[in-house]
């Protein structure tokens, strides 16, 4: 039996082909195909949302490494703890009056879930988040005290990526659905932190971005391209959930065998077509390093720039400290901070979560 976590709202389904089916219909399925993202789209983002996001802070980290400079932008300080909150704004500021009133609903594990809950309750838009039943509470619960209605079905992570990636989507939910990773407003939402940090950092050599659906790496690399064509983009990934690496080795998209860490807010089995298309011409590599790296870099921010990061926000950090992605000026993306306790207790202990 699945049992409901004390004073939230949410819903159990049982059975996923309650939820889910395989061949696309009409009615209230929605199909989102990743239209072109452009450079204006960004700048238009950035100038609908600057009243409701502030921009993130870039700061030095505090580590000696011989002709080079990293930098986080610490986007784990926004209002939800997570990036995640730019793209959920901006496809809000962009629904009707109609829409709006009829609410809207994604598919998320977690951060994705919290910043559409946040942007909704500015405005009191109905929302609705369907969760694998791993999802963590410590994502999760935000959300719902936010408003949103929590509908879980127990599929396991592996399966629940593959429904993201497919798009089989919920025919039971109604209003619009907001991918979290493919829509193009939200990914536009995400290209603003390059902006950012070219206006910040304009001598930025190298920008390391952990990869995860591959929304955030399209989307700053658009517009850091678009302005700064010589600024190297390299993706962080992690062992044993690090299909983009594995796609540019073979030259097109590959699955691969998934084996998940503490590092929970990236890696799959695969990655889309429509994001690897598009990142493949702008990524130089994905850099892949160890739970224990990312152990290593994550106790590295807390105790040495009082940062306190989620797994995937320090896989940036961890790919840098390698040396792979340069010398010179190097921006790490600190995607988030979402973590649970226990996790970073066991990590400044010197542990290595399971």
């Amino acid at each position: 039996m699945w049992q409901d976590m004390a004073g939230t709202t949410e819903t159990m389904l049982e059975n996923e082909r309650d939820l889910y089916h395989a061949n696309i219909k009409l009615g209230n399925c929605f199909i989102i195909y990743m239209e072109p993202l452009t450079y204006s789209a960004i700048v238009s983002a950035q100038d609908r949302y600057h009243a409701l996001v502030n921009p993130s802070p870039l700061m030095l980290l505090n580590v000696n490494i011989p002709d080079t400079k990293i930098y986080l932008k610490l986007e784990n300080l926004q209002a939800i703890g997570s990036f995640k909150l730019r793209g959920a704004i901006n496809a809000i500021c962009k629904l009707t009056p109609e829409q709006k009133r009829e609410g809207v609903w994604t598919a998320s594990k977690g951060n994705f879930a919290r910043g559409l809950a946040w942007a909704c309750s500015q405005e009191k838009i109905p929302c609705k988040v369907v969760v694998p039943h791993s999802a963590p509470a410590a994502k999760i619960q935000p959300a719902i005290d936010l408003g949103v209605e929590v509908i879980r079905v127990p599929v396991s992570l592996e399966e629940w990526m593959g429904i993201i990636f497919d798009g089989n989507l919920c025919e039971r939910v109604t209003g619009t659905f907001i991918h979290p990773s493919f829509a193009t407003d939200c990914i536009a939402g995400n290209g603003v932190i390059g902006l950012e940090i070219l206006d910040t950092l304009p001598e930025v050599d190298s920008i390391v971005i952990p990869f995860g659906g591959g929304g955030l790496t399209h989307g700053i690399s658009t517009a850091v391209k678009h302005r700064k064509p010589e600024v190297q983009i390299y993706a962080a990934e992690v062992e044993g959930a690090a299909p983009l690496k594995a796609s540019l080795s073979e030259g097109n998209t590959v699955f691969i065998d998934c084996h998940h860490s503490f590092v929970d807010g990236i890696g799959s089995r695969t990655v889309s077509e429509e994001i690897f298309r598009e990142v493949r011409k702008v990524v130089k590599d994905s850099i892949v390093v160890s739970p224990k790296e990312v152990a290593v870099a994550l106790r590295l921010l807390v105790e040495n720039s009082h940062v306190v990061a989620e797994g995937a926000g320090a896989a940036s950090v961890a790919a840098a400290m390698t040396g792979m992605a340069g010398k010179g000026n190097i921006v790490c993306i600190v995607t988030g901070g979402c973590i649970d306790t226990d996790v970073l207790v066991k990590i400044l202990q010197g542990e290595l979560p399971s």
